[in-house]
């Protein structure tokens, strides 16, 4: 048995850096992974997935190109080529990490699979079928999530995709049929309908988009639809039958259809990734869901056993689990006080406009009880998204009338995540609506819309 003082299983946006850290700091420690470094957001996630939306926006562009004078004869798709860029800049990222954690003294990498066998024991199970215990005091959990598989009949009997699968997808289908309806499946919908897939989106929710507000889900659904792809909400899938083409039943408010499809994608959520790591053994408790039960300072109910990232549940990016780990390292080596209560709420729909989100919505806002104003603002108002020709979308913010401080905003425009971190600092500063209503920004940039939004409050 190897005694360290940190093991980390997982290595994603969380265990990463937290195990360098914790090797800096004089710690004994071991990472852990079962198959690639870097974890969910630069294998199957945020890296692959946006390089590929990348290249369907240059798509997008070519068939615009006449909307701005320049006269061209059309494109195709090169796949190979298409996958390719996206394989050379996940492997980029890969390699660079995985460099980092071999460079890093202190700390052991070990390929394997983990399992518990006591609360603070651990057996990997190498690559090579031998085995190993390590045993540490602090040990942290940080095995992401993986796509749920919805019990559909005759799901098995197709070849179905999910979010990590058509990453490598070698053809573009005629006919993508998407089985949810949420940022994965929108992402992915776009992407397709742009490379000259026939795109249909299926929601069983009888509300689209059900965590923004109706407003900005409405202006969403409006551009997607505008971009051909077909969006059924309130639609349950049945049945899924093989043949030439998938034959997918469906049912909506008790009236039964199908559509036919060449492809599905499955988009239906995401579960903890816990498989095989025997939590029971180290008596490490979950949630009805199964994902990993933690307090505010990441700790399950076992001392010293701690959850990261997505396994524990909550909000499933990579922003969050890089912050996860700050928390740890923070409270146990530089002994602060510090917890994930009250972190405000971000994140990018990677949509075309993308939706920038932060802080509140104003149903939450309305829920809460507060004293607010609302202000909301066209795209096509702003002076750059005329000249650039992205006019679609919208700007929404939610003030506080009392002190005029700004609670949380939507902002559905070109580059709308970058707008939305210029309203986020604003709000780490403290900012008033009236201090951005007069402040001075750069002509023409997106960022002077914040001038005549807030010049509505």
């Amino acid at each position: 048995m190897t005694k360290y003082d940190a093991i980390l299983v997982g290595s994603g946006q969380a265990a990463n850096p937290l195990a360098k850290k914790l090797a800096a700091a004089g710690w004994r420690t071991a990472l852990i992974e079962r198959q690639w470094v870097a974890g969910t957001c630069i294998n199957v996630g945020c890296t692959p997935t946006k390089t590929l939306i990348a290249s369907g926006r240059v798509a997008y562009l070519v068939k615009r190109a006449a909307d701005f004078g320049i006269r061209t004869t059309g494109f195709s798709v090169d796949v190979e080529a298409f996958l390719r860029r996206k394989n050379a800049v996940v492997l980029h990222y890969r390699e660079a990490v995985t460099k980092g954690l071999l460079a890093t003294p202190n700390l052991d990498l070990i390929f394997g699979t983990a399992s518990f066998s006591a609360p603070k024991e651990i057996t990997v199970t190498l690559e090579d079928g031998s085995s190993d215990t390590l045993t540490a005091e602090n040990i942290f959990l940080d095995t992401g999530a993986l796509p749920v598989i919805p019990p559909i009949p005759g799901l098995s009997e197709i070849p179905y995709l999910t979010s990590a699968t058509i990453l490598d997808l070698m053809e573009i289908p005629s006919h993508l049929v998407i089985i949810g309806g949420g940022y994965i499946a929108l992402e992915f919908g776009q992407l397709y309908r742009r490379l000259g897939s026939e795109v249909t989106i299926v929601e069983g929710n009888s509300r689209f988009l059900s965590r923004e507000d109706e407003d900005i889900a409405a202006e969403i659904r409006r551009i997607l639809e505008e971009d051909g792809i077909k969006i059924l909400i309130g639609t349950k899938t049945t049945q899924i039958t093989p043949g030439k083409t998938i034959s997918i039943g469906l049912e909506h408010e008790g009236s039964s259809s199908s559509v036919t499809a060449s492809h599905v994608l499955l988009a239906t959520g995401r579960k903890a990734d816990t498989v095989g790591l025997n939590t029971a053994a180290a008596g490490v408790a979950l949630d009805p869901h199964g994902f990993i039960n933690v307090n505010d300072r990441l700790e399950t109910n076992v001392p010293g056993i701690y959850a990261l990232g997505d396994v524990k549940g909550g909000p499933q990016f990579t922003h969050i689990s890089y912050n996860d780990h700050l928390i740890v390292y923070k409270n146990l080596v530089e002994k602060a006080n510090v917890s994930i209560a009250g972190r405000v709420p971000i994140y990018c729909l990677f949509t075309d406009p993308e939706l920038g989100r932060v802080g509140l919505t104003e149903k939450e806002a309305r829920d809460k009880g507060l004293n607010i104003k609302v202000v909301t603002m066209p795209a096509a108002w702003i002076a750059r998204a005329t000249e650039n020709g992205e006019t679609r979308g919208m700007i929404k913010a939610i003030v506080n009338a009392d002190d005029r401080k700004i609670l949380g905003a939507a902002v559905l425009t070109a580059g709308g995540g970058e707008l939305m971190s210029v309203l986020q600092m604003a709000m780490m500063g403290g900012l008033t609506a009236d201090t951005l209503r007069d402040a001075i920004f750069a002509h023409p940039t997106f960022a002077e819309a914040l001038n005549n939004l807030f010049g509505k409050v």
